[in-house]
């Protein structure tokens, strides 16, 4: 597992199984028994607090990683590899993040 994958998740209800972006540094995944994820979803709203994903990422329809919907969750939700986000975008989640949390000095990165 590393940071800025997306996985397939159960999640407990109402969400369900879902794709899931990691969130947590990749070297946590080695001895955390809990890590960080934003919840992908195909409901794009358009705004500052999501990133937007598709079939470059892995995924069969456009989404986007939504950094207002982000859990601590069990490693053991996750499930399998779908993708996973391309280094030169991870500077749009630190962004979105930012936004969400109301950190204005991620919201210029």
């Amino acid at each position: 597992m590393r940071q800025y994958e997306i996985r397939w998740a159960s999640l407990p209800a109402p969400i369900g199984r879902r794709p899931v972006l990691l969130l947590t540094r990749t070297p946590g995944y080695a001895y955390l028994n809990k890590v960080i994820v934003a919840e992908v979803t195909t409901t794009v709203r358009d705004i500052a607090q999501e990133v937007k994903l598709g079939r470059a990422e892995g995924l069969a329809h456009d989404s986007v990683a939504n950094l207002d919907n982000v859990h601590v969750v069990p490693k053991t939700v996750l499930g399998t590899r779908v993708g996973g986000l391309a280094p030169n975008r991870q500077l749009e989640v630190k962004r979105a993040l930012g936004h969400a949390l109301g950190w204005t000095e991620l919201q210029s990165l």
